[in-house]
């Protein structure tokens, strides 16, 4: 403000007309040859200096604009990125729980499967027993049959007194021996004792 009303009064001191110089004003030739310099600066400041710091500024405005579209674009794809992780790891979740089930129903499928066949073998294995069983069991009584039949034959050699050595005979004599013990016929009798 001070500097509008300083100019006001040498505006006003050189119009009045004062004959005298004042000490602050400057001759008429340095004032020209001051506005022509100042013209000159001017004009170089905005035909050179301006251009070049508005081309810079528009530079500096657009790379730092492009840095921010690219910083989005980045985020973007980065967002995407992360959307397709995160689809890809609920995928694979999924899928391992499918194998996981798989694998269960496999593992009670073979435990099963296995089940059965053990249960088969030992059912085999029983039949297998029971048949040895019944094999030595009949090969048991042939040969007591032919023990006892034996011993009865010799027994009954000594008893009679005459030789049962005939195979026929003795067969046929064992047999129904043995057939009326399995009846319940057949009484041990004692020889020799008075009943």
């Amino acid at each position: 403000m001070q500097l509008f009303t300083g100019a006001t009064q040498v505006a006003t001191l050189v119009t009045a007309g004062e004959a005298e110089q004042l000490p602050v004003l400057p001759h008429w030739g340095e004032l020209i040859f001051g506005v022509i310099a100042f013209a000159i600066l001017y004009w170089i400041v905005r035909e050179k200096v301006v251009p070049r710091l508005e081309k810079m500024y528009a530079d500096r405005t657009a790379a730092i604009e492009g840095g921010m579209r690219q910083a989005e674009e980045a985020q973007q794809e980065a967002q995407a990125a992360l959307e397709q992780y995160k689809a890809q790891l609920a995928e694979a979740r999924v899928e391992a729980a499918r194998i996981r089930a798989e694998a269960q129903e496999q593992g009670a499928a073979i435990i099963a499967e296995l089940r059965a066949q053990a249960q088969a073998e030992a059912n085999r294995i029983a039949e297998a027993s029971h048949k040895q069983i019944e094999a030595e069991r009949a090969q048991a009584i042939v040969s007591l049959r032919s023990e006892v039949g034996r011993l009865s034959t010799e027994l009954a050699s000594r008893i009679v007194g005459e030789s049962l050595q005939d195979e026929v005979r003795q067969s046929g004599i064992v047999d129904r021996f043995l057939a009326e013990l399995e009846q319940g016929g057949a009484r041990p009798e004692t020889v020799g004792q008075d009943a």
